[in-house]
């Protein structure tokens, strides 16, 4: 989450251009027989809430009774290891893109086929594997649209629970570090095949776990795709990034619930979200069942590592392709603040998703599945 302190960074600034494309789909008349039956008429949106809603749930209750390493798919490992630096050289220009389609409250799913060109090759992609790595405070649960929707079309993919987070039985109280709030995702690319490659996706906080994983690993990572995330430079923290507005966010300050796990005289441990004001600060432009699930799911974000710094190089995190989705509706991370970190950190490609509030994967689901798709095909 965006966190609202008075502190500043000093960052050095990089110039960037700003072109403006504009993204197109083309529809298909296939369909898998698990959507077959849906289909995005307001008559029916109800029911494919209650569906995907009551899915999820049963999900997350099936992986918290087993307590099965097996039932959760994320790969675990201890240890840790250090490549050099990868070889892609980031493009320097910085075109931008946006979708084109209506806005629309509740975005509902279309089959993934329309949203595909029909001459794509996934065979011909450099990697066909997304792992997505959820925002502070949520867990791999909130991906379960954009999971259906790529794993329909093709796609390999992999949802982390970050340390503390989601399924993962850990005390977010104790995760005193970034490294160890980053364990579960430097685990999953410490067991991947040598020449194996993925497309990392992180949204909010997750943005920095990222950047952290892409220092150790730029090797691994094909793209890495920042959906209204902190994209950090190199010597900043979450905090550091996030305090230099100068006009503070308020309904973020109001919603911040500062927890001490220590006692009051020592620092906070975690920091909890007012349930009250969830759908205003990151659910404004989602569906009410998803805001339900939200708020039955969400843990508190570890406090530490929103204040560690990261150390981030050319020749290993600098390697790895960037683009950046940013979300003009967001009331947690403002677009200017988003504007700000890929003014002075430019990605390759930067994509403006319209009509998305902080959580698209829940907002605009099938507008950010067809970006998704459109970066694992660019060159």
């Amino acid at each position: 989450m965006g966190l609202c302190f008075s502190r500043r960074a000093t960052v050095r600034k990089k110039q960037s251009r700003r072109l403006t494309n504009q993204s197109s789909s083309s529809a298909g008349n296939g369909g898998s027989n698990r959507w077959s039956r849906i289909r995005s008429t307001k008559k029916e949106e109800p029911i494919i809430h209650e569906r995907a809603l009551a899915a999820a749930i049963l999900l997350q209750q099936e992986l918290q009774n087993s307590g099965a390493a097996a039932a959760a798919p994320f790969d675990r490992s201890t240890s840790l290891r250090y490549p050099n630096g990868g070889s892609a050289k980031r493009n320097q220009t910085l075109p931008r893109s946006s979708s084109s389609r209506a806005r629309s409250l509740t975005d509902p799913l279309l089959h993934p086929q329309q949203l595909l060109n029909q001459d794509v090759k996934l065979e011909g992609l450099e990697t066909n594997h997304f792992v997505l790595v959820h925002g502070g405070g949520f867990g791999a649960w909130c991906w379960y649209k954009s999971i259906a929707l790529l794993e329909e079309a093709g796609f390999k993919v992999t949802a982390i629970d970050l340390t503390g987070s989601g399924v993962h039985s850990f005390d977010t109280n104790c995760i005193t570090s970034l490294s160890q709030y980053v364990k579960p995702l430097c685990d999953f690319l410490e067991k991947l095949a040598d020449g194996e490659k993925v497309i990392l996706v992180a949204h909010d906080f997750g943005g920095a776990c990222l950047s952290y994983s892409m220092e150790l690993y730029p090797s691994k990572v094909s793209k890495a795709v920042f959906i209204a995330a902190a994209m950090l430079t190199s010597g900043q923290s979450t905090l550091d990034m996030f305090s230099q507005k100068t006009d503070s966010n308020d309904l973020m300050r109001q919603a911040q619930i500062f927890l001490y796990a220590n006692g009051n005289g020592h620092p906070p441990t975690a920091i909890d979200l007012d349930k009250s004001l969830l759908r205003d600060l990151l659910f404004n432009q989602s569906p009410s069942k998803d805001v339900a699930l939200a708020s039955v799911s969400m843990r508190p974000i570890p406090f530490l590592p929103v204040l560690e710094k990261l150390c981030l190089s050319d020749a290993k995190y600098g390697t790895v392709r960037r683009f950046y989705i940013e979300t003009p509706d967001d009331n947690a991370i403002p677009i200017s603040v988003q504007e700000s970190m890929v003014s002075k950190s430019p990605p390759e490609k930067v994509f403006r998703l319209k009509g998305a509030d902080h959580s698209p994967f829940f907002s605009k689901p099938q507008a950010l599945h067809k970006l998704l798709v459109e970066i694992s095909k660019i060159p």
